[in-house]
C-alpha cells in the first residue's frame, strides 16, 4: 500500500466520498428529528383545537341558529371538564395597527387569561391582563418582541399605546421568546388583547358570544383520547345535536400531528442515509475493481510468496486485510470531512447539524463491511491462482 500510494489514494476517495455522504446525511437526518421534537415540544403536544365544523348541513344549522357554532359559554363548560387542564376561547382577525406615523397589518388574537397558562406564554416585561380586565373589556394589549422593536424602538413600550383600527389600546407587556406556533404566526409578532375587548371593538360575527375556536389542554399524564371524548359529548349535548347528525365541530388533536411529523422525520432521516449507503456502495465497487487489478498486477509475487511456503488462506487474508484497512483509514478521512462541513451548516446560523457517535460507529462498522464484503472476491481470487502460474506470468 505504501509503495503504490496514488492507486490506494484513488481507492480509498470512493470510501471516503461515501462516508462523508453517510456521516453527514445520517447528522443531519438526526438534526432535522431534534428540530422537530423541539419545535412540537414548544407547541404543546397535548393541544386540542376545538372549531366549527364543515359540512353543508352544519353550514346550514347554523345558518338558521340552530347550533350557533362555537361561545364563550361553551369554552367555559369544557374548563370544567375535568379530564382538561384548562381551554381558552379565541377570537382574531387582521386589523392595522399604528403608532404615529408607523403602521401594518397584523393578526390580533382576543384571549382569556387562562389562554397564557395553556400555552405556556411568559412575559419579558410588564404583566399580563387580568380577569377583572378580560370582564370589564379593558382595551390593553400584549405585544411580542418584533412588534415592540418596530413600534416602540429603543424605547419602553409598556404604558405606551397601540391604534387598533383606530382604537387605542394601551401595551401592558411584552412576550417572552419568538418561535412558530400551531396557527402558523411567529410568537414575537402576537399581538394579543383580551377576548372581549375584542369582541366589542374589533371582531364582528353573526351572533354575539361566538368565538373563532377554543384551544383545549389535556391533563399531564391523562388519556388525550379521553379528553377528546368528554369534549365531544359535552359539545354534542350543548348544541343539542341529535344522535344521527354529525358533529358541527371539529377536533384536531395535536398530538397526532405530532405523530405524523416524527414518522415523516424519521423516513426522511431513513432515506438520508440510504442515499449515503448507496454511495458508499459505489465506492465499495470502486474498491472490487481495483483490487482485481491489483492482484492481476501482482500475480508474480503472489507465486513466490506461495513458491516459498504460503498458503492460500495467507494470501486470502493478506488481501481482505488491504481492504479493511483502506475502508477504515478512507472512513476516518471521510469522518473527519463530514465533521467539518457539518460544523460549517452549523456556523451559517440556520441549521444545527451535529455529528452523534452513533453515526461514527455506523460509519466506522459500515466501512469496515464494505471492505470484507468487496475484498473477498479479489482476495479469493489472488488464492486460488496456482504458483507455477503465478510465476510464468509476465
Amino acid at each position: 500500500m505504501m509503495a503504490n500510494r496514488l492507486r490506494t489514494l484513488l481507492t480509498m476517495l470512493g470510501i471516503i466520498i461515501g462516508i462523508t455522504s453517510v456521516v453527514l446525511l445520517l447528522a443531519v437526518g438526526d438534526s432535522m428529528k431534534r428540530f422537530i421534537a423541539k419545535e412540537l415540544e414548544q407547541l404543546g403536544t397535548n393541544m386540542l383545537f376545538v372549531s366549527p365544523g364543515g359540512d353543508r348541513a352544519q353550514q346550514q344549522r347554523m345558518r338558521t341558529g340552530a347550533a350557533p357554532a362555537l361561545t364563550m359559554a361553551d369554552a367555559a363548560a369544557l374548563n370544567e371538564l375535568p379530564s382538561l387542564a384548562g381551554a381558552a376561547p379565541v377570537l382574531q382577525g387582521g386589523f392595522n395597527l399604528a403608532v404615529g406615523n408607523e403602521n401594518a397589518s397584523k393578526t390580533v388574537h382576543g384571549v382569556s387569561t387562562a389562554m397564557f397558562k395553556i400555552r405556556g406564554w411568559k412575559i419579558d416585561q410588564g404583566n399580563v391582563f387580568s380577569d377583572a380586565d378580560v370582564r370589564a373589556a379593558a382595551r390593553m394589549v400584549v405585544i411580542g418582541h418584533k412588534i415592540a422593536d418596530q413600534f416602540f424602538y429603543k424605547t419602553d413600550p409598556l404604558g405606551k399605546y397601540i391604534r387598533i383600527e383606530n382604537v387605542s389600546f394601551q401595551v401592558v407587556g411584552v412576550l417572552y421568546g419568538e418561535g412558530k406556533q400551531v396557527d402558523g404566526g411567529d410568537l414575537a409578532d402576537y399581538v394579543l388583547v383580551p377576548i372581549t375587548a375584542a369582541a366589542a371593538n374589533l371582531v364582528r360575527l353573526p351572533f354575539p358570544g361566538n368565538v373563532h375556536y377554543v384551544v383545549a389542554q389535556g391533563k399531564s399524564g391523562g388519556n388525550l383520547q379521553d379528553a377528546i371524548q368528554d369534549i365531544n359529548e359535552t359539545l354534542r349535548d350543548r348544541h343539542h345535536i341529535k344522535y344521527e347528525q354529525p358533529d358541527d365541530f371539529r377536533i384536531d388533536n395535536l398530538a397526532s400531528f405530532a405523530e405524523t411529523a416524527q414518522k415523516i422525520s424519521a423516513g426522511l432521516a431513513a432515506l438520508l442515509g440510504l442515499i449515503g449507503a448507496i454511495s458508499l456502495i459505489v465506492g465499495g465497487i470502486g474498491i472490487m475493481n481495483i483490487m482485481l487489478v491489483s492482484v492481476t498486477e501482482r500475480t508474480r509475487e503472489i507465486g513466490i510468496r506461495m513458491a516459498i511456503g504460503a498458503k492460500p488462506r495467507d494470501v486470502l487474508w493478506q488481501f481482505l486485510t488491504e481492504a479493511v484497512v483502506i475502508c477504515l483509514v478512507g472512513g476516518l478521512f471521510g469522518i473527519v470531512l463530514a465533521s467539518g462541513a457539518a460544523a460549517a451548516i452549523t456556523a451559517t446560523g440556520k441549521f444545527d447539524v451535529f455529528i452523534t457517535l452513533q453515526a461514527v460507529v455506523v460509519a466506522c462498522g459500515f466501512s469496515s463491511l464494505v471492505g470484507v464484503f468487496f475484498g473477498f472476491y479479489p482476495a479469493r481470487r489472488a488464492s486460488r491462482l496456482l504458483p507455477v502460474d503465478c510465476l510464468r506470468y509476465e
